[in-house]
């Protein structure tokens, strides 16, 4: 039912004298496989997510996905149609439709419930999913729902295979999936909860004096913007993330996820983080700070874009949008697709307006490469250097006083002075060309006018 190539690297070239070897397939034959592939799929493991994959050919070969989180019932008729016609609609544009769709339900209980009461609780949102992909003529060939260690099918009613109290999932890394995506380098990073909170402001009592922070520097900064003191601030907008920058470069990450980022966050200050958030609010400083998506600090980069957008604290939480994009930016180009989507999807939460954010979220759901952006990034930075180097030609000083000394003075006593060229301004170009041989301005006919010396000065001259 799957067909997983090596995306994730490329394989291994064959002998000169032998056949290509075949990609590697793992084929799903039942609820319970298909309920251990989800987090392979997608990265991660969803929290209170619809899960839509779309299924192509006689083989029922994965392609397009969608996820979403789960919204309230009012608005499960909306919601259930607007993805249906999303995934289809996308399959389109690829190519071809999908033959058949695989819907997830995941959502763990709440205070008070058990994963028996969220399975009936969602059974009609399942319902109403599968209609809305009916409807389109792609029929829901399985619909799981994931709660709490355990599955459900809603497609199955035989209590064999799928007993009225649920499934337990299979322990992880013991499936023959598990050993496929370990084999073609596929990780999941944990689940969706557990990315999100990398990227939001932890609680504590830290956030007032975050607040206060952000207050100065948009107090602070606000008035030179105003002024006209762009050029100026986006010069130390860019030197102070280039200092954090080299700071987290040259201290190691954390064990963990939790360690790193509490590393992180106890080398930057307040002041130092407010000030970059707020200098990255504009656009050509974060597109500047965009070109350090590649080379040895580059993990250096997505912990500094991470920290600065968990330092996002109200009524702050729309400045994230700028260090989020930046982080599903490097973590895109990074090859971290399932990283990149859940950074993009924050900062579309955070400003859904924001452009950058809507580019990049689109073209990495599309599979689009990302190195044809890194390829402009990397040229606007060259022509930025060619700019920077012929300026400084221009304003580098005449060739004898480049060491710093001046022309020696004759033996008068006075020093000499070698006198410029007057350079021809623009009133110049009117004035009329001096000739030789016919007649000029202010001589006699026939004849040119004569020149005048100018160390010899009539006595009404020297008046």
């Amino acid at each position: 039912m799957t067909d997983h190539d090596a995306s994730a690297g490329p394989p291994p070239p064959p002998a000169p004298d032998r056949e290509p070897p075949p990609p590697t397939h793992v084929t799903l034959r039942s609820p319970a496989e298909l309920a251990d592939a989800l987090p392979y799929l997608l990265g991660f493991h969803p929290n209170d997510s619809i899960v839509l994959m779309a299924l192509h050919g006689e083989g029922r070969r994965f392609g397009g996905r969608l996820r979403l989180g789960i919204p309230v019932p009012d608005d499960w008729p909306d919601v259930s149609d607007q993805l249906a016609e999303t995934l289809v609609t996308g399959c389109l544009k690829r190519g071809a439709p999908p033959d058949g769709i695989v819907l997830y339900l995941c959502q763990d209980p709440a205070e008070g419930e058990t994963s028996t009461t969220v399975m009936e609780r969602l059974r009609p949102l399942a319902q109403r999913l599968r209609i809305a992909c009916g409807a389109l003529d792609v029929p829901v060939v399985e619909a799981l729902c994931l709660s709490d260690g355990r599955f459900w099918s809603y497609c199955c009613s035989d209590s064999r295979c799928c007993p009225p109290e649920g499934t337990p999932l299979a322990v992880p890394g013991t499936t023959v999936m598990a050993a496929a995506a370990a084999y073609v380098g596929i990780r999941v990073r944990g689940t969706l909860r557990e990315m999100e909170a990398r990227l939001s402001p932890r609680p504590g009592p830290w956030h007032e004096e975050q607040r206060r922070a952000l207050d100065s520097a948009t107090s602070r900064l606000l008035p030179r913007v105003i002024a006209g003191e762009c050029v100026a601030t986006r010069e130390e907008t860019l030197d102070l993330a280039e200092r954090l920058l080299e700071r987290l470069h040259e201290t190691p990450p954390g064990a963990d996820n939790a360690e790193s980022d509490a590393k992180d966050d106890a080398l930057l200050t307040t002041e130092e983080t407010a000030t970059l958030v707020l200098g990255l609010q504009d656009r050509v400083s974060r597109d500047r700070a965009a070109e350090w998506m590649e080379g040895p600090r580059t993990q250096a980069a997505l912990r500094l874009w991470r920290a600065l957008a968990r330092r996002c604290v109200p009524p702050y939480t729309e400045h994230a949008a700028a260090p989020l994009t930046l982080a599903g930016w490097v973590a895109w180009s990074s090859g971290e697709q399932a990283e990149a989507r859940v950074a993009l999807g924050r900062a579309l939460t955070a400003d859904p307006d924001y452009l950058f954010a809507q580019l990049l979220h689109h073209a990495c759901n599309e599979g689009l490469d990302p190195e044809t952006l890194r390829e402009c990034l990397r040229q606007e930075r060259a022509d930025r250097a060619l700019r920077l180097a012929a300026r400084a030609a221009d304003t580098k000083p005449p060739a004898e006083e480049t060491d710093g000394t001046r022309p020696a003075a004759p033996s008068g006593g006075k020093a000499t002075v070698p006198r410029a060229r007057r350079r021809r301004s623009a009133d110049d170009a009117t004035r009329p060309k001096r000739t030789t041989g016919g007649a000029s301005t202010g001589g006699p006919a026939g004849k040119p006018a004569p020149r005048r010396q100018p160390a010899r000065r009539t006595t009404r001259e020297r008046r």
